[in-house]
């Protein structure tokens, strides 16, 4: 026999048999009328299955009667009746005196070049310990973020108990500069408590914005607006959800722009509106805080900055976003802008 000679069917068949008796992995070849053709060592050994006396048996008929699921049995013979594939189906295989096994089950229907009987090709495979895996890792998951959530309450408590702190000390003090550094520290603090507090509330990590800057803003008008008829602060952010570590620099930007605005653009009980204003487009984005007061400074009059524009000019360059400051007529208008584009371009170059 040359080697291009056809195997005669019966041969073919023989060898089909030899190796599904021979694998390792649990499978069962299935007749039309769904008795057991053969089946591989593995499967006989793995379900406890006398393999003596299953040969032509029904495969719901194997073991106990375990097997026999009315599911399993109307898939098999859709797929014997070549109407369906089972890919995947899960069944929970129940056994007396034995530990509930989580099985994913695979059949299909073989194409027979030389013979007219149907044959089902029946793959199984015990998931029990990688379920068992799944299930430990997701509750893992779960006190993790049950702890990380009961940690960040914890921080934001004492953030405010902090900021507490110092808004009375700054009710004490006698030097209106040191009164004034202690309120702009309050604040600062405040911020971080307020992104830490939306961070609590929520579950993946990510912080509504436009949820905290209004809480944000509220506490900042609280603790430094003694009239909120002669001013206020207005907020207007679309639906975005950013990260926690954005939102904390994000937060804090906004936070020494309102101070910065509170302080100086309104002097003498002027009346006025401060604006937060947030919008983004894809990966673009800017932000805007504006108001109605006095202006920038006219007439040569040079102003150096301090402490808060440092702060505001030190986190746009880590948001890879440019600060535009321009005079609103009236009032003051500053933004943050960040272009993805314009971003990647500048690392690129650098």
């Amino acid at each position: 026999m040359t080697r291009d000679t056809p195997l005669h069917p019966e041969t073919s068949l023989s060898l089909a048999l030899a190796v599904i008796a021979s694998s390792s992995a649990p499978i069962v070849l299935l007749d039309g009328d769904l008795r057991v053709v053969a089946a591989s060592t593995s499967f006989y050994r793995a379900f406890r299955i006398d393999a003596s006396t299953a040969t032509a048996k029904r495969f719901t008929q194997l073991g106990d009667g375990e097997w026999n699921l009315a599911q399993l049995s109307v898939l098999l013979e859709a797929t014997a009746a070549g109407v369906a594939d089972v890919r995947g189906y899960e069944m929970d295989l129940k056994r007396p005196d034995h530990d509930t096994q989580r099985l994913v089950l695979d059949a299909q229907l073989l194409d027979y070049a030389h013979t007219s009987q149907l044959r089902l090709l029946l793959t199984v495979t015990d998931v029990t310990d990688a379920r068992v895996a799944e299930k430990v890792k997701d509750d893992l998951l779960r006190e993790k973020a049950i702890l990380l959530q009961e940690v960040q309450h914890r921080v934001a408590n004492s953030l405010q108990i902090i900021a507490s702190i110092l808004l009375q000390s700054a009710r004490k003090v006698q030097s209106e500069e040191t009164r004034n550094h202690l309120k702009s520290a309050h604040s600062r603090v405040m911020s971080i408590a307020a992104v830490q507090q939306q961070l609590a509330t929520s579950s993946v990590g990510e912080v509504e914005l436009r949820c905290y800057f209004e809480q944000l803003c509220r506490s900042l008008g609280a603790s430094m607006i003694y009239d909120p008829e002669q001013l206020s602060i207005e907020v207007d952010v679309d639906k975005t959800f950013i990260e926690a570590n954005t939102s904390i620099s994000l937060g804090l930007i906004v936070t020494e722009l309102v101070i910065n605005a509170l302080k100086h653009a309104f002097p003498k009980h002027r009346e006025g509106k401060i604006t937060v204003d947030y919008h983004a487009k894809g990966k673009d984005w800017t932000l805007q805080v504006g108001d109605d007061g006095v202006g920038m400074p006219t007439g040569g009059i040079e102003v150096k900055p301090g402490l808060g524009t440092g702060i505001v000019e030190a986190l746009s360059n880590q948001l890879d976003a440019r600060v535009t400051v321009a005079d609103a007529r009236p009032g003051t208008h500053v933004s943050i802008a960040h272009r993805h584009h314009v971003a990647e371009v500048d690392r690129t170059a650098a």
